[in-house]
Formats: structure tokens, sequence, C-alpha cells
């Protein structure tokens, strides 16, 4: 049997990693300045996750949600306290697209309506509802089709007009754009699009499967803009590598038996994983290592490394060139033996570091990105007030 080729492979194969550094079976070493998509958040092999997961996996790795499960409270209870969301319930799944999907549903058995409004440019996955929520025509198959779904403008007056339709269960939006090209909605588009949901009687959905978890400097992206939504999707960097996902539900949201359901989600290890997240994340202080060390990112981007726009927050950075990137992103990796992303965007890089990259592994990038761009300084930006 071989692999279902849907995947387009670069030829290297890691087989080590440690922080922000990958190595592969040749021995080469790599700066990790992607982290898989974003997923790894608290650096590769963290000691206190490994340890964590390891203990974990001694005792007990899984049974299914038919019997208590205290790590999941014990999970949910530490979630609510470092987000900032202690009075929010937790549903705990696998993925990123599992919790947009769940979060839709949600919304769709609370108000009886069956529309959803997602933005321009949007990925919220692909499952069949997240799917149809995803401004991408290529990856929605006729089966997905069929889901009632508005693309829309950051536009506050084509949203009213959407939800005076009456049909709106719901608004999904990701508060910082991933693939979309790290694109943020304005605070007060934010704002407004709260007020609107709340006025006509839709739920908000907030897609935190990229942004959140401290990448934006704040623990999640939204609070930049001070709402609060009724749903909150989390994945990504929740299990540092763990699938793990979930969605974070409003007190106004009530529960009742069979309303939504998984077989893996929440299970011993990715709970565990999650918690030593968390742990490390707060201890190392790592939402505001990422909002300062990503002002610096940002300065030094914006001051030497000729792009048309820097765009994003904390470690969550989009550079914008006036011409594809595909050659600086391949170079990156073959000469600098530097992981970087790219969006639906193809002139603009997308940065998504682990949040506990040092100044030092900055630096090492911002040098091999100017000498790509003929951007090169001899000296980056001295003293700095992370040295």
């Amino acid at each position: 049997m071989n692999l279902f080729n849907v995947y387009p492979l670069v030829d290297i194969t890691p087989v080590r990693a440690l922080g922000a550094t990958l190595w592969d079976d040749q021995g080469q070493q790599y700066l990790d300045f992607y982290g898989g998509h974003a997923v790894i958040s608290i650096g590769h092999s963290h000691p206190h996750y490994v340890q964590r997961l390891s203990e974990q996996l001694q005792n007990i790795g899984f049974y299914s949600n038919s019997v208590q499960i205290p790590i999941q409270r014990e999970l949910a209870e530490k979630l609510g306290e470092v987000s900032g969301y202690p009075e929010y319930a937790l549903f705990l799944c696998n993925s990123g697209a599992e919790a947009n999907e769940n979060a839709m549903k949600l919304a769709s058995f609370h108000t009886g309506k069956t529309r959803v409004l997602a933005f321009k440019g949007a990925f919220h996955g692909r499952t069949s509802g997240a799917v149809a929520a995803t401004d991408n025509p290529k990856i929605v198959a006729p089966f997905n089709a069929g889901h009632a779904v508005s693309f829309l403008e950051y536009d506050l007056a084509a949203v009213e007009q959407a939800l005076q339709a009456g049909d709106v269960c719901a608004a999904i939006i990701e508060p910082i754009q991933g693939v979309g090209g790290i694109i943020m909605p304005s605070h007060d588009f934010l704002r407004g699009l709260a007020a609107l949901c709340q006025q006509y009687g839709a739920l908000l959905i907030a897609d935190e499967v990229q942004c959140g978890y401290g990448r934006s400097g704040k623990f999640f992206a939204h609070q930049w803009a001070g709402i609060q939504p009724d749903v909150i999707s989390v994945a990504k960097g929740m299990g540092n590598g763990f699938p793990i996902g979930g969605i974070l539900i409003a007190p106004h949201l009530k529960a009742s038996y069979g309303l939504l359901g998984t077989t893996f989600g929440g299970n011993h290890l990715a709970c565990a994983a999650a918690l030593a997240v968390l742990e490390v994340i707060e201890q190392e202080h790592l939402v505001e290592h990422a909002r300062t060390l990503g002002d610096y990112l940002r300065t030094e981007l914006l001051a030497h490394a000729g792009a048309e726009e820097i765009r994003g927050r904390g470690l969550m950075i989009g550079v914008k060139y006036d011409f594809p990137v595909k050659d600086v992103r391949d170079k990156l990796l073959t000469e600098h033996h530097i992981f970087v992303g790219n969006a639906s965007d193809p002139t603009v890089l997308r940065l998504l570091p682990p949040l506990n990259i040092t100044k030092a592994e900055v630096d090492v990038f911002l040098q091999a990105l100017y000498a790509l761009t003929e951007k090169a300084v001899t000296v980056i930006q001295e003293p700095s007030a992370l040295d």
C-alpha cells in the first residue's frame, strides 16, 4: 500500500528536535521558524512536556468519555485561569477543524438557524462545515457546498444586512487570519461585529486555532479588541504537537446529553499534553515573551527587510513583498536551513516560530532574510532590551 499522495513534500526528513531546532536524518541542523503550522508553542521536546506525557502514559493513556476523567476538569480549570475565561465551559475534541465544526453546530442548535457568516480569505478547516466556511473553492467538494455560508468583506454594513435576513446562526472569524496571509480585521470591526451578533441573535465564534494560545502577545488575539465571543475554538499550539482541540463556550449556552460528542477528544494523553503547555506558558511567561520578542522582530523587519508591509502581532507575522516569495522561502530552507511558511497570497512569508524562541535565533533568521532580499545589515539593532 502507498500513501495517498495529497501533500507536496520537501526532501527533508526530521528525526530529532529540541526547542526551535530540528535535525534531519543526515545530521543537518535547521532553525524552525514555522513550528509546523504554528503547532509548536512551547518548543520541541520541552522537558516538562516530555515528563508530563511519559508519566501519564505509564498510568493510563486512553479511555472513552463514558467514564470519569478528572484530568479533563483539571485542564478546563487551568485553561480558564490562564486564558481569562474561568466562567466558560470547555468541550474537547481532536483538531481545529473539529473545533470549528462543533462551534458552528452548537450555534445552529442554540439559535435554530442555518446560515453562517464567514469572511473573505478565511480558513477554518477541512471537515464538512468548516471547509464550507473556508474561502477556497478548490478544497470544497460538491458534498460540502450545500452548507449555507455567506462570505463577506470586513464591512459592518454588509454584516448587518446579512443578519437582517434572520437566518444566521453565527459569524465565524479569525482575529488574525493565518493561511489568508496574516490579515487582521480592525479592533473597531471586531467590536462592531460582536455588537451586531448580539443585536440580531447570532453567535460570534472566534477561530483562535492558529492565532490563540499566546501567539499574538495576548492569550487570545481577540482580546486585543476587548471583545468576548460566544464560542472560542482552539487547537494547534494547545497540544504542542499532540492532537487536541476544543471550544470554550460562554455560560449562556447550555449543555445537554448527546448535544456534542467524540471518541478520542479529551483523552488522558491529550489532556496531559495540553496541561503541560499551559504550565510552561505560565511558568516561562511565554505570552509576554511573544509580545516583547514579536515587537523586536517587527521593528527589525520594518527597518531592514525591504518589505512592502509587515503584518501581525507577537510571533504571528507576515512579511509581504512586491514579488512572489517562493524563491526566498526555498533558499531560506536549502541555503540557510530555516523553515518558514507561505500563505494563500504568494507574496507573503508566514512566520510562526515557537513562543520560546530566543533573540539570538531571531537574529539568525533576520540576517538570512536580509541576505536573500539584498537588504543585509552588519549590525542588528544594539543594544537591545532583550540582551
